[in-house]
């Protein structure tokens, strides 16, 4: 059967299945990838040894949220986010947008404790991500246009069987081709994913999401900590550009190259990050442990190293003390400089400035 060549304005019912190793794997790509895999098992070694997790978890995915939703011009800052970590309701709608992210993502986390990465995870994902039920297209129409002329780049794949028909061979290819590095799996595969745009809306951030559940499942990482969006945002263009260039000719190595740099250059950032975290941490201790003994614990520290804005229920949650009490610590820390009193909205939030400072740096 003859192949039908690819037109941006038909829809590519007949996107081809990715390619195998040996088209994939080759030896620019496989240099790159054992960069690429050094990097990922320093940070996954970093992030195990940290002894509160939670400082980790509660905080990376927050940024992965943003710089993934501002990969499709929904922008909201940091500061926002982790104000309104614990009061959506309240926040503007790029925020509560970018929030939906963070929960998809470790939803997503949880999910695959019951079940391997899959088109149901995909679903579950978008779901989430945009605040209504979201299943793989029924009805035709989905194209991508150019913001600035309106001309259309490419038309997907249209017709549920065949969506689901695309899918289930990105899922045998994910699972089955062991013998590809998973790093080169997960480039492969997100370019398939975002090539059969399955969804209505919502597909990149999806697909990016994606990218850091299968590291979990292979067992690259442990936690959905590596902030990739940050390498695509700051390569916005070429990050399309990439993609586009795999359905126009085929050009898999330059798109390969591209998302084993993101991870390198990504995973040598968190790294630093957790270094840096744990550095200020235990001078915090330090510190608080010489200017206020009397309401010093290492688990104290802790609790407002967990997130870059803290409440007083963190402190009463984490089992540090008693509401009233609580309030008291918090005040003194921010007698102390480590913290900041905000006021937002009825609640008080103590704003840890020197965390933020770390997470915002480079």
């Amino acid at each position: 059967m003859t192949k039908v060549p690819w037109r941006p304005d038909q829809p590519y019912n007949d996107l081809p299945p990715i390619p195998p190793g040996g088209v994939l794997e080759t030896r620019p790509v496989l240099r790159a990838c054992i960069a690429a895999r050094a990097a990922l098992a320093e940070l996954k070694q970093a992030a195990e040894l940290i002894p509160n997790q939670a400082m980790l978890i509660n905080t990376l995915p927050v940024l992965e949220a943003q710089a993934s939703s501002a990969v499709e011009n929904i922008v909201t800052t940091m500061d926002r986010l982790f104000e309104n970590i614990h009061a959506e309701a309240g926040a503007d709608p790029a925020t509560k947008e970018a929030l939906r992210y963070r929960r998809a993502l470790m939803e997503g986390y949880r999910s695959l404790e019951q079940r391997p990465l899959s088109t149901r995870t995909a679903e579950l994902v978008c779901t989430i991500i945009k605040g209504v039920n979201m299943s793989v297209r029924q009805v035709p129409g989905t194209k991508l246009a150019n913001v600035a002329t309106g001309q259309t780049i490419y038309t997907p794949p249209e017709g549920e069987d065949t969506l689901r028909r695309h899918l289930a061979a990105w899922e045998r290819f994910m699972h089955e081709e062991s013998e590809i590095d998973p790093l080169i799996r997960m480039a492969a595969g997100h370019y398939q994913f975002e090539a059969i745009h399955p969804f209505n809306d919502g597909n990149g951030r999806t697909g990016r999401v994606l990218n850091s559940l299968f590291l979990i499942e292979e067992g690259l990482l442990t936690m959905p900590i590596l902030y990739l969006s940050k390498y695509i945002i700051a390569h916005r263009a070429e990050y399309y550009d990439r993609l586009i260039a795999v359905t126009r000719n085929e050009a898999w190595e330059p798109w390969l190259l591209y998302m084993l740099e993101a991870v390198r250059e990504t995973a040598t950032w968190t790294l630093g990050r957790i270094a840096a975290i744990r550095q200020l941490s235990d001078e915090t201790a330090r510190r608080v442990r010489a200017e206020l003994p009397k309401i010093y614990s290492r688990e104290l520290v802790d609790v407002i190293f967990e997130q870059p804005y803290c409440r007083i229920q963190n402190l009463v949650s984490g089992g540090i003390a008693k509401r009233q009490t609580a309030s008291r610590y918090l005040q003194l820390l921010a007698g102390l400089g480590v913290l900041e009193a905000r006021k937002v909205g009825r609640e008080k939030l103590y704003v840890h400035p020197a965390l933020l400072a770390v997470l915002a740096e480079g």
